[in-house]
């Protein structure tokens, strides 16, 4: 293990220069994000440039002593410290939050949590406008390529130049999405050894993390729900039909996919809406944190993927999302994601909105495009005029075209490797 993570550390994480910037202002910061996608390392890196002591609560000395007297606990610290796994001690946060207004610091407590403190009753309240969140996601393929990505600044300024790009990815591009993003697992030598790692992640995650936050009496129900969510990954949320295979109550499945969401296995996608458009469904679409995790509870590894191509749609477009996702944690401006369809069918993937800008992205596993795949971004060029920056679909090709004003065929290459 120690070679795997050397191996692990060798990856840079783009967002690091945020962290640095927002402990020069912030008394306290939080790294929230799944389990193992990098925040100790990520945290200890931080504790070590800033002169910080750290500290885990998954020592039980520690937590136990933190549970017992919370308030003694904050007040032995010394002025600089990470926390990290913070949400196994709740109690704490009141505490956080009378030793930051006794003596406002900039940089005095780093946070980790593997558990969304934004969801859990009461915690977010207590430190308002006094604690700065980041989320940190697995490995992007800009990171894993080592190469800082411009992406983002192309699509906000309409900034693509049409040309011969990359070469098609083909099955290859199975190869990354069946590998995933979480360090651990790629610092695995085979498909075979990273598969285990998933499998031995998602047991973990629900006979620990899931017991932390709510008594659940069936472990192998939602075992099975989190594998049948993993196939509707990119999908329209249907509480309804995903509960009936297990002939459960809705109430208690939709408890269940917030839980998922929780310890951020599962996000949901909002949907898009403006008063210019009728007929807009207003349902949001699951996805999947990682596509690595996803493929191996669904038993794919690359070949199998390849030729599901029902499948390799869906976690290509979850893949996309998740890689624009966690682009968008160190992009210089704010980003909100959402989706768009109408009553009509016609759909675009994925909306970005930053400062009143509007672009989009539709996410084609094809190698070649027609303009009828343009459809759903036209409808929305049509309806925002001025305020559509750039409507973009990424596909399996070789080259940049543009396909009418502010309207490109871009090779899904272009995400990770433009300088």
């Amino acid at each position: 293990m120690e070679n795997g993570q050397k191996q692990i550390n060798l990856y840079p994480r783009f967002v690091y220069p945020r962290l640095l910037q927002a402990l020069e202002d912030s008394p306290a910061l939080l790294i929230h994000g799944p389990r193992q996608c990098g925040k100790t390392t990520l945290a200890r890196q931080l504790a070590e440039e800033t002169g910080c002591a750290y500290i885990t609560f998954d020592d039980d000395l520690q937590r136990n002593a933190a549970k017992f007297d919370p308030i003694g606990f904050v007040a032995d610290q010394p002025e600089r410290v990470v926390l990290d796994e913070v949400q196994r001690v709740p109690e704490l946060f009141t505490s956080l939050k009378l030793a930051i207004d006794e003596q406002y610091r900039p940089g005095r407590f780093i946070l980790t949590g593997s558990a969304n403190v934004l969801l859990l009753p009461n915690l977010a309240d207590s430190l308002a406008g006094r604690m700065e969140i980041f989320r940190l996601c697995p490995l992007s393929q800009a990171e894993l390529s080592r190469k800082r990505p411009v992406f983002l600044e192309c699509l906000f300024q309409s900034g693509f130049k049409p040309g011969i790009f990359a070469q098609r990815q083909g099955k290859a591009l199975a190869g990354r999405l069946a590998g995933g993003g979480f360090p651990a697992a790629l610092a695995r030598p085979s498909q075979r050894r990273r598969e285990a790692w998933y499998r031995n992640y998602a047991d973990t995650l629900l006979q620990r993390d899931i017991r932390d936050l709510l008594r659940v009496s069936s472990l192998e129900l939602l075992a099975r729900l989190l594998t049948f969510a993993a196939g509707h990954t990119a999908c329209l949320l249907n509480v309804a039909a995903i509960a009936a295979p297990f002939h459960v109550s809705r109430q208690t499945v939709g408890e269940y996919l917030a839980l998922f969401s929780r310890i951020f296995l599962l996000e949901e996608l909002a949907p898009w809406h403006n008063n210019l458009m009728k007929r807009l469904v207003k349902t949001p679409k699951l996805h999947f944190v990682d596509s690595g995790l996803a493929c191996t509870l669904l038993g794919l590894d690359e070949d199998a993927l390849w030729s599901n191509r029902n499948l390799f749609g869906q976690m290509l477009e979850t893949f996309v999302y998740q890689e624009l996702r966690r682009q968008a944690s160190w992009y210089e401006k704010n980003v909100s994601f959402t989706h768009f369809r109408d009553r009509d069918q016609i759909e675009v993937d994925i909306i970005l909105e930053s400062h009143g800008q509007t672009a989009a992205v539709e996410v084609k596993a094809a190698s070649t495009l027609s303009s009828a795949d343009f459809k759903g971004l036209r409808r929305l060029k049509e309806t925002l005029k001025d305020r559509f920056v750039a409507g973009v679909v990424l596909y399996d090709g070789e080259a940049i075209v543009g396909f009418g004003e502010r309207l490109y065929a871009v090779p899904i290459t272009f995400l990770w490797e433009a300088n």
